[in-house]
């Protein structure tokens, strides 16, 4: 089991503030499985909007922690790094259940399996605990995709 410090996230997401969403690896298993944290602060961005009365975290934000936890998985599996030729896109939601909402001062509990990889595509299973108490559960898809040299695109 390995574990990543916000450093080693950094080298594995390309996801830069206020969009990296995951601050720390507890636990990863290359092929399998990943253990990560996002601590929730009330000095996140989405807080000023959604809602001032009662901030609640948006939960295509939290289904997108999930993603970016299993892009690490991803990386860590096919013993590579991001590079400015790719993008490892999010490229599909099934599955997702929102129950619990999550607020200001929780700690979320990623947990991502890879379900299967075939032609490029990854499939997981992914859930987001508060305190043990389901918040998200979903099934998520990904795909490594080139992209061209935005120096060559004008």
């Amino acid at each position: 089991m390995m574990v990543l410090d916000i450093n080693g996230i950094l080298k594995h997401l390309p996801h830069r503030y206020p969009m990296l969403l995951v601050d720390r690896v507890e636990a990863i298993e290359p092929g399998k499985n990943i253990r990560a944290i996002k601590n929730v602060s009330i000095n996140e961005p989405f807080f000023n909007g959604h809602f001032p009365h009662y901030p609640v975290m948006p939960g295509v934000l939290i289904v997108e922690a999930l993603a970016q936890a299993a892009g690490i998985l991803s990386f860590q599996t096919m013993g590579k790094l991001p590079d400015d030729s790719s993008v490892y896109y999010f490229v599909g939601i099934d599955s997702a259940r929102f129950k619990r909402p999550v607020v200001p001062g929780d700690q979320l509990v990623l947990e991502v399996q890879i379900a299967r990889q075939s032609r490029g595509i990854w499939k997981y299973t992914a859930q987001a605990t508060v305190e043990g108490q389901i918040a998200t559960e979903a099934e998520l898809m990904c795909t490594l995709r080139s992209v061209a040299d935005p120096a060559q695109v004008a």
